[in-house]
């Protein structure tokens, strides 16, 4: 189930953590869906072992022991927080106090005040620029300190000859990575029906695209179509197509065919940013754009599986 088809408990503020929301069911499960609890119970009694499971509770009484715990702990702290049964029904959130102390903190104080008696859980308990332990592992591209190490792709790279533009994969701004891509808020952000693109304007008018246009844009990985948004914003020689486009290929199974809804992975290499970090190199690909002057692609990235 989604967080709209059961009952739950959340917490909120980044880092702080200061605040609990109770997150009431808006739908029953729809279709076939079911809760975690219901389904690791209902696998817990193919087990024989459900009891042990529930220890007897519904999903609102783990929810009520959950809060209880966490009201302890603020009892603790000298915060008073309301009843379950309270908070539950005024289903309004909680917002715990900030301490003065808090207000004033400052990372690594404690350590810099006396190195001694607040280490750090570091292996000498100090700041290391230098490590032991990921220079034992002796990686070719991950030393034992910060150090350069040049991109698979980039400006300066051979393949930037064919594809002269550097890739900015951003987070949008208007859904949650590939999430909502199919509600009315795509109308914010789609251009030409299709994930944006964005240009700097010499970038631009070297190819003969206006805004608003529909863009190929190419590597030898893949090929998407894009809609022009032009913007001095951008720097020069990158281009920006934020990810989370759902893909839509114009032949699906065949590799290497376009994606009419700009799905950004098209282009980038999956490869993690070092043998150690395994990191996103979402923005380390070089590409090429042109006006695109193929055969009217219709977008179907957002129509309904047919039924089989």
């Amino acid at each position: 189930t989604t967080s709209y088809e059961r009952n739950d408990l959340e917490m909120g503020g980044d880092y702080s953590q200061r605040y609990v929301f109770p997150m009431h069911q808006c739908v029953p499960p729809q279709h076939e869906s079911r809760n975690d609890f219901d389904i690791f119970s209902a696998i817990a009694a193919k087990l024989g072992v459900q009891e042990q499971y529930t220890e007897g509770k519904d999903e609102m009484l783990w929810l009520k022991q959950m809060y209880d715990g966490m009201a302890a702990q603020a009892r603790g702290a000298r915060v008073a927080l309301p009843p379950f049964n309270m908070f539950w029904e005024a289903n309004n959130y909680i917002r715990f106090p900030i301490p003065e102390a808090n207000r004033q903190w400052i990372r690594h104080a404690d350590f810099r005040e006396n190195p001694l008696l607040n280490p750090l859980g570091t292996p000498s308990g100090k700041i290391e620029i230098f490590s032991n332990t990921v220079a034992g592992m002796g990686y070719a591209d991950c030393a034992g300190h910060p150090k350069w190490y040049e991109p698979k792709e980039w400006v300066k790279s051979e393949v930037a000859a064919r594809y002269p533009l550097s890739l900015n994969t951003s987070h949008p701004t208007q859904r949650l990575h590939s999430q909502l891509d199919n509600t009315p808020l795509r109308d914010k952000f789609a251009i030409a029906d299709r994930e944006a693109i964005l240009i700097h304007p010499d970038d631009a008018k070297a190819r003969g695209i206006q805004d608003g246009d529909l863009v190929r844009a190419f590597n030898d990985r893949g090929q998407i179509l894009v809609g022009a948004l032009l913007s001095a914003d951008i720097r020069p020689g990158v281009v920006r197509v934020c990810e989370g486009a759902w893909y839509d290929p114009a032949k699906p199974g065949e590799a290497g065919s376009i994606c009419k809804n700009g799905n950004v992975n098209c282009l980038t290499f999956d490869e993690g940013s070092s043998s150690l970090a395994q990191g996103n190199c979402g923005h380390m690909a070089q590409l090429q754009i042109e006006k695109y002057s193929g055969p009217v692609l219709a977008n179907t990235a957002h129509e309904v599986p047919a039924n089989g």
